[in-house]
């Protein structure tokens, strides 16, 4: 069996013009195959690859004028989508799958089938979503009246709320067989779980939280400051994104684990792929900034009282929740606690992947969300 090496990568990477799927240097054909995106397109300890998929049309919804939580108001808002499968006669397999931080569903839509990935479009209608400040629905990078740091901080609650206003107004769906999301995509879900607990029958948050722990606030505020202490930033109002290279090292040291870094990599790899970063921006600083900020005040508990007893009390759905042991992105206790307020199965991965255990274990992960999907 053939084993690929780095100019096998670097050549499909080039040839598709961005990359599909991140894989482990020296992985094997047969399991690339089954490898599915989880938003790794900018971390250095994998390298990328290519895989066809039949691309659907980017779509947009209008919102118009979308109230926030906050009281502020994002102006003509639109809401990138894209639609999988067939919705069946009864208007009961609608999945939707949120994007993961920074993400969008030009990337998500690696993550499903047909036959493999998270998510199967051939049993299911599968609506990738994304999430405002992403670049690509209403964000600090794109809005004519509320440009860069002139857009309004946002929350997770807000990303879900104008989701449902897709979900209902735009596609006019009375109810969801599932929301089913990775990373900021699972801290979605927990907070699709409480704002709208009898949409939905089922719920998958994988490597989610419903309330960032400690150690994860203290990582993305990190993130935060690595662009606002940037003198190229210059209080967003930059003409050039920024060079992000500090923020490319905290990823490389939190995303997967010492072990698997050392295992993938040698001295010389290190400060090649350091080198690479300084001039390499895959996103808009101010959307980062956006997003990370509605992380870090995501607490499903907030309209609640702040008791997650309470908050669980509301969840309507089935929920299997997906945990990775040695995530340092998005650490596991959190989830692993809600997940028994809500006496709610739990995979717990063991990779040394870290916060990317779901592509190491893609077969595994897979196939249980199916399975819990048709239960």
């Amino acid at each position: 069996m053939r084993r690929l090496d780095e100019a096998d990568v670097r050549q499909s990477a080039e040839l598709h013009g961005k990359a599909a799927c991140c894989i482990p240097e020296g992985d094997t054909i047969p399991r690339i195959m089954r490898l599915r995106s989880r938003g790794c397109l900018f971390i250095g300890s994998w390298l990328f690859f290519s895989i066809p998929v039949l691309a659907q049309e980017q779509k947009f919804a209008s919102l118009g004028e979308f109230k926030l939580e906050s009281g502020e108001v994002i102006h003509d808002c639109r809401v990138g989508y894209r639609t999988f499968g067939k919705l069946n006669a009864h208007g009961s397999n609608a999945i939707l799958f949120p994007t993961w931080a920074n993400g969008t569903t030009d990337q998500l839509q690696h993550s499903i089938g047909p036959h493999t990935g998270v998510v199967d479009y051939a049993d299911y209608f599968v609506i990738l979503i994304d999430a405002l400040a992403n670049g690509v629905s209403s964000s600090p990078s794109n809005s004519a009246a509320q440009p860069r740091m002139k857009f309004p901080k946002i929350t997770v609650r807000d990303m879900v709320n104008s989701q449902y206003q897709v979900a209902t107004g735009t596609l006019g769906l009375k109810h969801l067989k599932a929301v089913v999301g990775t990373s900021m995509g699972g801290m979605q879900t927990f907070q699709w779980m409480v704002s709208y607990p009898e949409f939905m029958d089922k719920a998958v948050p994988i490597v989610g939280s419903p309330r960032l722990a400690p150690y994860d606030l203290l990582h993305w505020r990190a993130e935060i400051d690595a662009i606002e202490t940037n003198p190229a930033w210059n209080h967003g109002d930059y003409t050039e994104n920024p060079s992000r290279l500090l923020e490319f090292e905290y990823g490389e040291m939190l995303l997967s684990t010492p072990t698997q870094y050392n295992r993938t990599h040698t001295g010389e790899q290190v400060f090649e792929s350091l080198a690479k970063a300084k001039d390499a921006v895959t996103t808009d600083a101010n959307n980062k900034i956006r997003q990370v900020e509605a992380m870090m005040g995501l607490d499903v508990s907030d309209h609640f009282g702040g008791s997650m007893e309470r908050a669980a009390a509301s969840v309507e759905a089935k929920v299997f929740v997906i945990v990775d042991t040695y995530d340092h992105v998005v650490t596991p206790e959190p989830a692993r606690k809600f997940a028994a307020l809500l006496q709610a199965p739990i995979l717990e991965l063991d990779s040394d992947c870290g916060h990317l255990g779901p592509s190491c274990e893609d077969v595994k992960v897979s196939a249980a969300v199916a399975a819990f999907l048709q239960k």
